[in-house]
């Protein structure tokens, strides 16, 4: 009587259902003769063995499948495995690249730009956009009123101006900036 799970087998079948064909017999010889360098090729690119193994692995599954094109007995296979190897490679890195990394660096992801900082920088350009369109004096005018956030008379002193004409010039470059923002589609 067989035990529980003991699968059935056919003659001139291995446990896990490969044929021992000429082809099994050659991949098991390409395997024991070769795997070896292959593995440390693709330990040289590979710092993770789990993954070092896996792509070992799928390399002799692709030298199965092409086993029938694989000289195994005269010339050298190793060139058709380095190829398979790296070509795996290249497919696992071309894979990663597309996807998207996970960050777990705490001041990385509080530097990333939010919406908030985004627009924030957009108006900041747009409002300096506004600005370089004004004279020097109602710049200087604009910054000490509403950057510095002076009092008329204070303007007044730092500019060595009447403070008439500190409130002239803020006037006129409150429009010159209102016909700037229009200008650029901003008001509506």
């Amino acid at each position: 009587m067989r035990s529980r799970g003991a699968a059935r087998r056919e003659p001139g079948s291995t446990r896990f259902g490969v044929s021992e064909s000429v082809e099994g017999r050659a991949l098991a010889a390409l395997y024991a003769e070769h795997s070896h360098v292959v593995r440390a090729f693709i330990r040289s690119y590979l710092a993770d063995p789990h993954r070092s193994e896996d792509v070992l692995q799928e390399t002799f599954l692709r030298a199965w499948r092409s086993i029938d094109r694989i000289q195994v007995t005269e010339g050298n296979p190793r060139s058709y495995l380095f190829a398979t190897a790296r070509n795996i490679l290249t497919d696992e890195w071309r894979a990663q690249e597309r996807r998207p990394r996970l960050v777990h660096d705490d001041a990385r992801l509080d530097a990333a730009p939010s919406d908030d900082s985004v627009d924030a920088t957009l108006e900041v350009l747009t409002i300096n956009e506004a600005l370089s369109r004004l004279t020097e004096d109602h710049r200087e005018v604009v910054q000490a009123l509403y950057y510095d956030g002076l009092s008329v008379n204070e303007a007044a002193d730092r500019l060595g101006l009447p403070p008439g004409t500190v409130k002239s010039r803020s006037y006129y470059a409150v429009r010159a900036l209102r016909a700037a923002f229009d200008e650029m589609g901003l008001l509506r």
